[in-house]
């Protein structure tokens, strides 16, 4: 038991047994990587393949919508062009109305006035 070869060639054999079990262990492991690096590849390929496509279609899309936004903000700067006109229309209906009114009085007042004046004469 004291022999020195013994032990070296026992140790050698005990790493030779363990890198065995080690290497059939990591066998299936291997064999998963393999398969998973084929279906990355297939994977980079479509992607190369239909990016610029999705990329351009992108870009696209990207300009419409902004051809669309300067539309309706030129849409939207119309429609408060007209608000605003529409409003000085009212205002100034409003005022001539308020206008009409007072001259509506002072009508009505001197209309009364002269039937009081006519009837205290007659």
């Amino acid at each position: 038991m004291s022999d020195p070869i013994f032990w070296l060639a026992l140790s050698l054999f005990l790493v030779a047994i363990s890198l065995t079990a080690v290497l059939v262990a990591a066998f299936p492991v291997f064999l998963e990587l393999a398969r998973v690096a084929r279906s990355a590849e297939k994977i980079l390929d479509m992607l190369q393949q239909e990016l610029p496509a999705i990329l351009k279609s992108l870009r696209l899309t990207g300009e419409e919508v902004t051809e669309l936004t300067n539309d309706v903000n030129g849409s939207v700067k119309s429609a408060t062009k007209v608000i605003q006109q529409f409003d000085r229309g009212v205002t100034t209906a409003k005022n001539q109305a308020q206008g009409v009114k007072k001259q509506t009085r002072g009508v009505i007042t001197g209309i009364k006035v002269a039937w009081k004046t006519w009837r205290d004469r007659a």
